[in-house]
């Protein structure tokens, strides 16, 4: 992200009234209030970053279409012709191919990823908000994962449409997608939020959370069956983040099945937990962002 693509969407109303030098809290309250507070700053932001990234292409925002279907059919030949794979587990109820099994497991992925890849960047790559402009720095994240979501939402119509046309139907619990992917987002803005402010000071974190986003990508099931590995190694994929994600996004959007609800509850509670401690990191380190940039 550049600060001249957003200098244009800020509103000096929103930057009214705060002081530099103020404490910031850290409380579950000013997270969601600040949210709340700069949900239209958040949106344009988030807008021109999406615009922005195809400015100057022939086809623009069609891109982003065009990626992820090229990646299914990609997926569809790939494991079907080539390697004949087949997801075996009973719970696909015979209606989804390998392909669009994978498919729904590297969207939620390939979200999780971008948002995390970039964190690090966030502030260093805004050095005038810090030192310029009174801003409130802690929307950052949450304009990455903005833009982040606009490509997930793009994959998942796809996904839906596929499976559409495979078997004909579409089952009803594809409205509780939202509710499933609610977590994940806390947890992404979370992890955002700690690695932006981290960032600023250990430059050499951004070298390594592509490396760890891939191993995260090998220790979920996005390539293969949970109920497939032995016991021992199930309970470790379940401490990954993106393990209760990826299996909600194949039981509601393509199996027809309802997730855990104890699970579901033990997510969010963690989730929650993950993104307060990530806004406290970043609201406890923030006033030492211009010393450093």
């Amino acid at each position: 992200m550049s600060t001249a693509l957003y200098e244009a969407d800020v509103d000096p109303m929103h930057l009214a009234g705060m002081n530099p030098h103020q404490r910031y809290s850290a409380s579950l309250s000013a997270l969601f209030g600040s949210v709340i507070r700069n949900r239209d700053l958040i949106f344009q932001m988030a807008k021109r970053e999406i615009v922005s990234r195809y400015r100057g292409s022939l086809i623009g925002l069609v891109w982003s279409l065009f990626n992820p279907l090229l990646m299914l059919v990609t997926y569809t030949f790939v494991f079907s012709a080539v390697f004949k794979s087949r997801w075996t587990v009973e719970d696909t109820g015979g209606n989804a191919t390998f392909a669009i099994v994978l498919f729904a497991g590297m969207a939620v992925y390939g979200f999780f990823a971008e948002c995390v890849n970039r964190a690090p960047s966030l502030v260093i790559s805004n050095p005038n908000y810090v030192k310029r402009v009174v801003f409130p720095l802690e929307v950052i994240p949450w304009v990455a994962t903005g833009a982040g979501l606009f490509h997930a939402c793009i994959n998942v119509v796809i996904l839906v449409t596929a499976q559409f046309l495979l078997a004909h139907q579409l089952p009803w619990t594809l409205i509780l997608f939202p509710v499933m992917l609610l977590p994940l987002i806390l947890t992404t803005v979370g992890l955002a939020w700690f690695l932006a402010a981290t960032g600023v000071f250990m430059r050499d974190i951004g070298q390594v959370t592509g490396v760890i986003t891939t191993m995260m990508l090998f220790l979920a099931p996005v390539f293969y069956s949970r109920s497939t590995l032995p016991e021992q190694y199930q309970r470790w994929l379940v401490l990954n983040p993106l393990t209760f994600s990826v299996e909600a996004a194949r039981q509601t959007l393509l199996w027809g099945q309802v997730p855990s609800l104890e699970g579901l509850a033990i997510y969010y509670v963690v989730s929650l937990g993950l993104c307060w401690m990530g806004f406290w990191w970043f609201q406890r380190t923030r006033r030492g962002f211009s010393d450093v940039l």
